[in-house]
């Protein structure tokens, strides 16, 4: 997300190689990294603001519909970590190559898809493309911005995700209501393809991005501590899942308003978590842990809001904007805490960091969907996000302070 985000894996890419000076080139180079974030965070959210569409164009229940959002993070999940091992040896320019004819390939069969098990398949493909994509584009982005900079350069990189949800997924909703759901995804297929085009052109062909030996990926995944902070990270991030993939019921079944509001309400989300990264990765900086304590206690607060007042529109904006903003409080520290037990496998680590928050997914998409098929109301998803984010914490205060060592010295 921010700097401090992937400080420790960009510090290892820098240790690696860097090259002499940079250059025009470099921000060519990152803006064709970034405009990939891009094409991806605008396919990922903008499937949260189209269920409903699909839903009534295949005839199934909204909670059926969630079964394509899971997919993808599932994709994510399984799917990435195995494309980065891999992948381990390949030169990490002509990996991102593959993962965006991957991710076309995806996206064309979810726009051509005529049933839910077709779109299933399609959006679990086009998610085995993101961890790995954003693991590679860290390793790139820290090889071509030059020493003391690299956390700066995946800023820029990761800054594609952020507009997606501002601009990207809005938009590609509002598209999506007027021409058709499957509109969308060929929005997004386009603009895969200008990355596509903009990483061949302008990410340096050279053997300084060839990569690992498998073994340095590897070694990560033996650390309980690694797996302790994604437990906690898919926990507790869930909550922001539990309530964006139901947006679109939010505004139209419980707030009784009218489904053109529904990319604003998107677009006021995406606010949120931009104006929470800020502030996140400030506090990741200074403290190891009070990010994550924060954050995952104050959404709390803006749930519980959206399950008791989120009937009316004018309570439910800000709340959204609420729940987006203090999670996003938590998300940098959570990426230092990952990225500070295995800084030598940057790649794999990226793909995690993804994986565990695509599991957040996952849980909140199910979780918010048993909540409605037990007939608890169109808000009760924001319950499920309760007991998630709860159960993040609770794992988090056991085990992470005893056992994590302090990198900074106040918490």
């Amino acid at each position: 997300m921010l700097t401090s985000a992937y400080r420790a894996q960009c510090e290892a890419e820098e240790e690696r190689h860097t090259p002499e000076c940079a250059t025009r080139s470099t921000k060519l180079t990152l803006f064709a990294l970034a405009l990939g974030t891009f094409a991806i965070g605008t396919g990922e959210f903008g499937s949260n603001g189209i269920i409903q569409l699909f839903a009534a164009d295949m005839s199934i229940s909204i909670p059926q519909a969630t079964y394509a959002v899971t997919a993808y993070a599932v994709g994510v999940m399984i799917g990435s970590p195995v494309i980065t091992i891999a992948a381990a040896r390949l030169n990490r320019k002509h990996l991102l190559l593959g993962l965006v004819v991957l991710f076309l390939l995806g996206n064309l069969m979810s726009a051509l898809s005529t049933n839910v098990g077709m779109l299933i398949g399609a959006r679990f493909i086009t998610g085995t493309v993101q961890g790995a994509y954003f693991g590679a584009g860290a390793v790139v982005a820290s090889y071509v911005y030059g020493p003391g900079k690299s956390g700066r350069a995946f800023a820029t990189v990761m800054a594609g995700l952020t507009v997606a949800t501002i601009f990207g997924s809005p938009l590609g909703t509002f598209v999506g209501q007027q021409a058709g759901w499957q509109a969308l995804y060929g929005v997004v297929t386009g603009i895969g393809l200008l990355a596509g085009l903009a990483i061949l052109s302008w990410v340096p062909t050279t053997s300084d991005l060839d990569g690992e030996p498998l073994s340095h990926e590897l070694g990560a995944l033996r650390r309980p501590m690694v797996w302790v902070i994604m437990v906690v990270a898919a926990l507790g991030i869930s909550s922001i899942f539990a309530v964006y993939t139901f947006i679109g019921p939010y505004i139209t079944d419980a707030a009784m308003a009218d489904d053109s509001l529904i990319p604003i309400a998107l677009a006021v989300f995406g606010l949120g978590m931009a104006a929470g990264n800020q502030a996140g990765g400030r506090l990741a900086d200074r403290y190891p842990h009070r990010g994550l304590v924060i954050g995952y206690s104050s959404v709390l607060l803006f749930l519980l809001v959206i399950v008791i007042a989120g009937g009316t529109v004018w309570v439910l904006m800000p709340a959204l904007f609420g729940v987006g903003a203090t999670m996003m409080l938590a998300i940098p520290t959570i990426q230092v805490l990952l990225t500070t037990y295995a800084p030598e496998a940057p790649t794999l680590m990226g793909a995690l960091n993804l994986a565990s928050l695509n599991l957040a997914n996952a849980l909140g998409a199910v979780g918010g969907s048993i909540t409605l098929a037990v007939g608890l109301g169109t808000l009760s998803t924001a319950w499920a996000g309760v007991a998630l984010t709860v159960a993040g914490l609770l794992v988090f205060a056991a085990v992470v302070p005893r056992m994590a060592p302090l990198r900074r010295g106040r918490s």
